[in-house]
């Protein structure tokens, strides 16, 4: 089942979002524990900083992430192969497509 908290319009003029902005609710609210931990663990929360912060935040890489690569060691091709040939090198499970790079520079004699 969808949810439907994407299915309101959003504001498309300036006064629309005032008008928005105006209806939200004034001051600090309190969130449980529980609610903190939850936003916590799944969304960057920035408490202050702006912007900057904002995107720092953003681009910080977690932990395990690969950041990006300097200097790409392969080249993206499009390749048609015989289903057969797809079909065996799939069947060997993940990395397949390193293992038909493999036959091709053993081929090439590279």
């Amino acid at each position: 089942m969808k949810s439907n908290a994407t299915s309101k319009p959003y504001p498309t003029s300036a006064a629309a979002w005032q008008a928005v902005l105006a209806k939200a609710p004034k001051g600090k609210t309190t969130l449980s524990r529980a609610d903190e931990a939850a936003i916590e663990s799944r969304s960057v929360v920035v408490r202050s900083g702006g912007m900057a912060a904002v995107r720092a935040a953003l681009e910080a890489r977690k932990p395990g992430q690969r950041g990006p690569q300097k200097a790409p060691t392969k080249k993206l091709v499009s390749l048609r192969l015989s289903p057969e040939v797809l079909t065996y090198f799939r069947s060997t499970g993940d990395g397949w497509q390193s293992r038909i790079d493999e036959a091709l520079r053993k081929i090439a004699g590279v």
